[in-house]
């Protein structure tokens, strides 16, 4: 797997902190660096093919906050040329619109972004802080944000409100999300 990182308006230090909570197992990813414009989905475009990447190699796409909207530029021409496509995850990708025929994925600082992120699409399975915690916090520090991830079951819309849900940490979830991906699709 390919493991592409946007990251938002910050301090990259930030980007630091998520990667120690998420641990060791992940692949050594590749960051759009904080000089480059993260909504600027050339930007994401050119480190991704400058690392010379494996195109049969499944890509996966995480993002925060304004990285969001490159990583959706990213994420589409990526599979518009045919490579395989793991998912994107979009963390505080508020009033992004995330519709896309591979996966999408939202994780937010609290219900309110979540639910209100719904009719923007990528909503079929996801994570909110519930209690909320800060919008960088998120970020930097995933294992501190506790609330719930929810999954629709089969045949309902991706956003009622009720869905099944299990509490978990944002960390857990993104550990969970990203190992799932690891292997090649079948």
């Amino acid at each position: 797997m390919t493991l592409l990182i946007c990251p938002g308006i910050h301090d990259p230090h930030l980007t630091q902190g998520l990667l120690n909570d998420l641990g060791r197992s992940l692949p050594t990813p590749l960051i759009v660096p904080a000089d480059q414009p993260p909504y600027s989905a050339a930007h994401g475009w050119d480190v991704l093919m400058r690392s010379q990447p494996d195109v049969s190699s499944p890509l996966t796409v995480l993002a925060f906050s304004a990285g969001v909207v490159g990583a959706i530029g990213v994420a589409w021409a990526w599979y518009a040329r045919g490579y395989p496509l793991q998912q994107l995850i979009a963390v505080d990708g508020w009033g992004v619109p995330l519709y896309a025929p591979f996966p999408v994925y939202r994780v937010s600082h609290d219900a309110f972004t979540h639910w209100s992120s719904c009719p923007l699409g990528g909503t079929t399975y996801g994570f909110y802080a519930d209690p909320p915690v800060a919008h960088l916090d998120l970020w930097r520090s995933p294992h501190t944000a506790t609330g719930w991830a929810v999954r629709p079951a089969l045949g309902q819309p991706s956003c009622p409100i009720g869905l099944p849900a299990e509490r978990t940490t944002a960390a857990a979830w993104l550990r969970q999300s990203l190992a799932s991906h690891l292997a090649p699709p079948v």
